[in-house]
């Protein structure tokens, strides 16, 4: 449970992602937002952890997972944050332990119980219920973009799952990140150039993402991939629209119908019965697909 609430950490610090990029940042800058969410946090951590990756296949793995989980991620999300109401954006983000647990039984061989697929459908349904409206604003390509990003995220999780980490959690997380941040960096130096001038609010809500929303919710985030199973996982992310819904509460003054109400309920109720409903048989499974050693 320790481990669960500690990752959920994570999905809960990326909610409020939406309001920041309402209320703080810079309008249509989404590569920027990218890059200054990803290549600081993971220099930060870098500065802490001082450690090069221990074989070469790791280069091509945290390169790997860079793009995945960072330079193709990021761009996307914040394309569709800037574009999507949040509610939107969140009910397309539920789909993802749905996603994971087809590409967790491709690429891993592991069964999700149907409890916990079951749990997942509830979830979708709750969040859609909580978050769209009639009077939602849709536009077709942020659609895509939010699409393509929860599946990227999803294939981030199992892949990392399959090849483990070498070492501890932070390792990982500084440096994809850091590959990651600086992929992102000629792609938005070429398409958006820098803005002229940043106000207060806008280095607040940068500064914001990259350290609460990036480095300590990664290294939250990685630590429990590394500890949990990939569904069990992906279901913590159902806390991301939950907590999107309540910061639109308290910082955007924003209230809730009575089907909102019964979607919150339900989602919360996923959130819950997909934790408790996990197998423990779940872990014999987990041993069968060990990381493979470092000098492999």
């Amino acid at each position: 449970m320790r481990d669960r609430l500690l990752t959920m950490l994570a999905p809960v610090s990326w909610g409020t992602t939406y309001v920041v990029t309402a209320t703080l940042l810079p309008p249509d800058r989404p590569l920027l937002a990218a890059l200054l969410r990803a290549l600081p946090a993971g220099l930060l951590v870098l500065l802490v952890v001082r450690r090069m990756p221990p074989a070469p296949i790791w280069w091509l793995r945290f390169t790997v997972l860079g793009v995945v989980n960072f330079a193709a991620f990021f761009p996307l999300l914040f394309y569709a944050a800037y574009r999507l109401p949040g509610g939107v954006a969140a009910t397309l983000g539920a789909v993802q332990p749905l996603m994971v647990a087809g590409l967790a039984w491709l690429a891993l061989r592991t069964r999700t119980p149907a409890r916990q697929l079951l749990a997942a459908l509830a979830g979708v349904a709750g969040v859609a219920l909580m978050t769209l409206t009639a009077q939602a604003h849709i536009d077709a390509l942020a659609v895509v973009a939010m699409l393509t990003g929860v599946a990227l995220m999803a294939l981030g999780i199992v892949l990392a799952k399959r090849w483990g980490s070498p070492g501890h959690p932070l390792v990982s997380t500084a440096w994809q990140m850091t590959l990651g941040g600086l992929m992102l960096a000629p792609a938005t130096l070429a398409v958006e150039g820098l803005p002229a001038a940043l106000t207060t609010a806008n280095v607040l809500g940068y500064t914001y993402l990259a350290t609460i929303g990036g480095a300590v919710a990664y290294v939250l985030w990685f630590r429990g991939i590394a500890r949990l199973s990939p569904t069990t996982v992906s279901l913590l992310t159902l806390s991301n629209p939950l907590t999107a819904t309540l910061a639109g509460l308290v910082v955007l003054g924003q209230t809730l119908t009575v089907p909102q109400v019964v979607g919150l309920a339900v989602a919360l109720g996923a959130l819950v019965a997909g934790q408790t409903l996990s197998r423990p048989a779940s872990a014999p499974r987990a041993a069968e697909h060990r990381p493979e050693p470092v000098g492999s």
